[in-house]
């Protein structure tokens, strides 16, 4: 963790953005905050944000609203909070692009122990020697600028992909034609301490699906083999 880490913490509640605004601090983040997504925007755009605990009930725009708007522009990590704890709704905070997930009420200890996570993960997928970092990797059509972050389709369509998804990606590639199992990707997603449930696996599966199936006359390039994980179908040629 690096002291000079700046958290956003969105949330309606005062009292909880005051919680965890004190915490955080004292736990060694810089630490704004906005009660709803206006005042987000406002922060984004202004500051360096290197991630955002964002609740998923607020007023005008709710944060399931905001975290997809915000996936469209960059990959900051995003924790979401809500208090609704159901499978479902876990799924679908993942699905719009949520690096992971806790419902309320919760300890702050968890909230911060997740932090350092995904802060510790993001930071080792940018801070590689550039040796060891290749520039692009084609597949099928398809090239990863491994520096932005971004896929180019056959079309010349760019996707931006969250951090979440451009691991699970990464992995797949470095792996061709080699079923990963969802154990070997959580580890590797999000670290042996993770306590991200298996599922979340499979939403940033669904999410790279859709992203590759925008020319549907190309085949499945990601496939499910049964009890053994997931495949990546493709010639991988890497590019320094």
């Amino acid at each position: 963790m690096n002291n000079q880490d700046h958290i956003l913490v969105v949330d309606d509640d005062h009292e909880i953005r005051e919680l965890l605004t004190d915490y955080l601090r004292d736990s060694g983040f810089t630490v704004s905050e906005a009660a709803n997504g206006r005042e987000m925007w406002r922060l984004v755009n202004k500051e360096q944000i290197d991630l955002i605990v964002l609740d998923l009930m607020l007023p005008e725009e709710d944060g399931l609203s905001l975290c997809r708007e915000l996936r469209v522009q960059d990959d900051t990590p995003v924790i979401m909070l809500t208090a609704k704890g159901t499978l479902i709704d876990r799924i679908v905070g993942l699905e719009v692009g949520a690096d992971d997930y806790l419902p309320k009420p919760f300890d702050p200890r968890e909230l911060l122990a997740r932090i350092k996570v995904i802060l510790r993960r993001t930071r080792s997928t940018t801070e590689k020697p550039a040796a060891d970092e290749f520039a692009f990797i084609s597949f099928e059509g398809w090239r990863l600028d491994t520096q932005a972050r971004q896929m180019f389709s056959p079309q010349g369509v760019i996707v931006s992909l969250g951090s979440s998804d451009y691991i699970v990606l990464r992995a797949l590639l470095e792996h061709p034609n080699r079923p990963l199992s969802r154990e070997f990707l959580i580890e590797h997603v999000y670290g042996k301490d993770s306590q991200a449930f298996d599922r979340s696996i499979d939403v940033c599966i669904s999410r790279l699906r859709q992203h590759l199936e925008i020319d549907t006359r190309n085949p499945v390039l990601i496939r499910t083999v049964r009890n053994a994980g997931y495949m990546l179908v493709s010639q991988v040629k890497h590019e320094k």
